[in-house]
């Protein structure tokens, strides 16, 4: 027997190719804190996925996560647009300088250790620690780690955070008793704008709430503007690629 896409106008297909992937992809965050706690070993004695356990759960969530995509592939409408992607790119490139911005003063203004109180709110952090492809010394698996990093963040959650808080959850909150889904991709309203983007910015660690909140009304106004799902992938891809760059560049392992 030969499979079948799913449809396309079935409202309960279409919500679980939209919410599936990205809650599967989720789902793999605290398995990583449970085999850390049981497997992790800070030695550099200790073999590779010892010392970081995400080396080997982030590939094998990569992995998972694009079979998902490929398989409701035919449920999104991304309207793919050079015009519409190029104004994604400018997002992406504004959105990220915002993010990485706190960071970046860390180190211009001279701090060292720890910060607290407005500065540490703000995310004004050194970030060095966090996955680090430096863990393997060959250069072919060093090369793969980094390759599956970029995968997984300038594709894989560009893709599964973008079809499910603009593909649905907007949709979802201004008609949740309703027929959600014809509801028009982009239609602003103050509650889908406070609901989507508070999501947005607790679905990340605390340091990164301003940058997140800044992030996160962009992309809901290139959303609003574009009516466009492809143009908030391409600014969340350009992103977070931009991001991997900066990590590599200046060690900042722990934006990742």
């Amino acid at each position: 027997m030969h499979a079948t896409s799913p449809p396309h106008n079935d409202p309960a297909v279409l919500t679980r190719a939209h919410v599936l992937p990205l809650a599967v992809f989720m789902a793999f965050m605290p398995l990583l804190q449970v085999l850390a706690g049981f497997i992790e070993w800070k030695h550099p004695d200790a073999p590779w996925w010892r010392q970081d356990p995400a080396q080997f759960i982030y590939p094998l969530q990569t992995i998972v996560s694009i079979a998902l995509l490929l398989r409701y592939w035919p449920c999104y409408t991304f309207n793919w647009s050079w015009r519409w992607g190029l104004v994604g790119v400018g997002f992406g490139v504004v959105g990220i300088g915002c993010w990485l911005l706190p960071t970046t003063l860390y180190d211009a203004l001279g701090y060292t250790g720890k910060t607290d109180g407005w500065l540490k709110l703000l995310g004004v952090a050194a970030r060095t620690d966090g996955f680090n492809p430096g863990v393997f010394e060959h250069p072919a698996a060093y090369w793969a780690s980094l390759g599956l990093r970029f995968l997984r963040a300038a594709v894989v959650v560009a893709l599964v955070e973008e079809i499910f808080w603009r593909g649905f959850l907007m949709r979802f909150v201004c008609d949740w008793e309703g027929d959600y889904w014809r509801q028009p991709f982009g239609r602003a309203t103050w509650l889908s704008y406070l609901v989507v983007t508070g999501l947005f910015v607790f679905a990340h660690g605390s340091l990164d709430w301003a940058a997140a909140l800044v992030y996160g009304t962009l992309t809901y106004l290139l959303c609003v503007w574009s009516k466009n799902l492809g143009a908030c992938v391409i600014m969340h891809a350009t992103a977070n690629g931009l991001m991997g760059l900066y990590i590599m560049a200046y060690g900042k392992f722990g934006l990742w």
